[in-house]
């Protein structure tokens, strides 16, 4: 999956793509790199991120989805809080609603997911990006986090979003210390078994530079973001969110082919 953000304040490259044309010649270039989704953004949900309006995310992201899909026929995902966004987004293309608040943002957005039909992305977070950073805690942090996605996945069912079209995302860095993040991927077997797909998502992330102390930027932090991709993917990842596509395929080709050879 790779990461198209149409915001000025995400935390890895703000600005750069809020420009339209920007914004679809690199949604262009994760294609021809390989990407097999796009997950296209129009708030950034990063720590102390201010929440931006409905007609504002549907300026920044609706555009785009129709010219992509004008363009490609890849499968677009919106990353979006809000049902009515995604409901624009589903109508203008895209085949996935990837949502941090695991419909939860809205008491509608589990009954629009089932009308929209599309695939839907529930994520953990805790608390919401203004302030789940502030001293997060857990007792089990892969329990809890677990159970959480569970009961939110249960909520989707029971508002008719069909089994087989939900994934689970554990949300490294939403709500979450460093040793939280290396503790969910340490165990994400665990999470693998819970009977839906996961998508893992630690590119660029913080986490990578409180291991690394000089990748103060987060375009220094490839090699951490590969590194992750590559162990979620032996871990039982479906699915992983980068911002380096090609880097990443080929780090998870090598990586394949060093277990087949085995």
């Amino acid at each position: 999956m790779g990461i198209v953000n149409v915001t000025p304040d995400s935390f890895s490259d703000g600005g750069r793509f809020l420009d339209r044309a920007a914004a679809l010649s690199h949604a262009r270039k994760l294609i021809a790199d390989g990407a097999d989704i796009l997950d296209i953004g129009g708030e950034s949900t990063r720590p102390g991120a201010a929440p931006v309006s409905e007609a504002e995310e549907l300026a920044r992201t609706i555009p785009l989805i129709e010219a992509v899909r004008a363009d490609s026929k890849i499968a677009i995902s919106i990353d979006t809080m809000k049902p009515a966004v995604a409901r624009a987004a589903v109508q203008a293309g895209a085949t996935m609603w990837n949502d941090v608040s695991a419909l939860g943002w809205s008491p509608d957005s589990p009954s629009v997911a089932a009308d929209l039909g599309c695939e839907v992305v529930l994520m953990h977070m805790r608390g919401e990006p203004r302030t789940m950073q502030a001293d997060p805690h857990y007792d089990d942090v892969v329990r809890e986090v677990g159970d959480a996605l569970l009961d939110r996945a249960d909520a989707a069912m029971a508002a008719g979003v069909a089994r087989e079209r939900i994934w689970l995302d554990p949300g490294i860095g939403f709500g979450k210390t460093m040793a939280h993040n290396l503790t969910l991927l340490r165990h994400l077997d665990r999470l693998t078994t819970l009977g839906f797909p996961i998508l893992y998502g630690a590119s660029r992330k913080s986490t990578i530079a409180r291991i690394d102390p000089t990748a103060t930027r987060a375009e220094d932090r490839l090699g951490g973001s590969i590194a992750f991709a590559l162990a979620a993917a032996r871990a039982g990842a479906a699915m992983v969110r980068v911002h380096d596509v090609r880097e990443t395929r080929q780090a998870l080709a090598v990586q394949a082919a060093i277990g087949a050879a085995a």
